[in-house]
């Protein structure tokens, strides 16, 4: 209940279409404990190096485009980073928001989806569940974490009833194999709860990020999917009676 929550945040925007319904005021917070090899966002990766505010800036901040998310049918998502790193803050702007009437969404990973209490999640109006990999093994190589959580942190949200948006980024040589797809098809098509999946090709935008942080790129040789490519895993999906984009 304490406006004054702090948090650390990298900066936030505002984006139509791929973080939720409508116009979304977009919120990224700092700190990540996954190192996924095509990650756009290294900037984000350390608490340390975002900035630190409260839970009552970060609303006033969202107050003055209220009319404009409200008006196109958006709301507020909160992502990373990864916002169950910080899940006192995260939590307590999903109460705000959801006291002003706006629509709330949380983007994760799902790897830490046991600090997400309860309360939070009912403040929640939609999960945005990156799913990373159906092979654990490939999970482990591509992100340098466990799939079990994120499949656990699943089956919780269905038990819930949390409306849920699976996300699903396709890497050619990493996330195409049919034998996976197939199977995180047939996991997700026993959920309830999921509404629709969405299958992100990917891409190489963030390069720059990484030369910038003097980091190693790990995919930047790695080919982008095709339209065919991404459709035919689209269609796994479908097979299973999901909506997939």
């Amino acid at each position: 209940m304490n406006p004054e929550v702090r948090g650390r945040i990298h900066s936030w925007d505002l984006s139509t279409g791929v973080d939720g319904p409508g116009t979304r005021f977009v919120l990224f917070v700092s700190g990540c404990p996954l190192r996924c090899l095509y990650c756009a966002n290294p900037d984000t990766w350390h608490m340390r190096d975002g900035r630190e505010t409260t839970v009552g800036e970060v609303m006033a901040e969202i107050e003055k485009y209220r009319a404009f998310v409200t008006t196109a049918g958006g709301g507020v998502t909160v992502t990373g980073g990864e916002p169950l790193l910080q899940p006192a803050f995260t939590g307590e702007i999903l109460r705000r928001c959801k006291e002003a009437g706006l629509h709330t969404a949380l983007d994760t990973s799902g790897f830490l989806g046991a600090r997400a209490s309860d309360e939070l999640l009912s403040r929640t109006d939609l999960v945005l569940l990156d799913i990373k990999s159906f092979d654990i093994s490939t999970y482990r190589r591509l992100t340098g974490g466990e799939l079990a959580p994120t499949l656990s942190f699943a089956t919780r949200l269905d038990r819930l009833g949390v409306p849920v948006w699976i996300r699903y980024v396709l890497v050619p040589g990493w996330t195409d194999d049919p034998k996976a797809v197939e199977g995180l098809a047939r996991f997700v098509a026993g959920l309830d709860s999921v509404d629709r999946v969405d299958v992100l090709p990917f891409h190489r935008l963030g390069a720059a990020k990484y030369e910038a942080l003097g980091v190693p790129y790990p995919l930047k040789d790695n080919p982008v999917p095709t339209p065919e490519l991404a459709e035919r895993v689209r269609g796994l999906f479908r097979a299973h009676g999901l909506s997939a984009y």
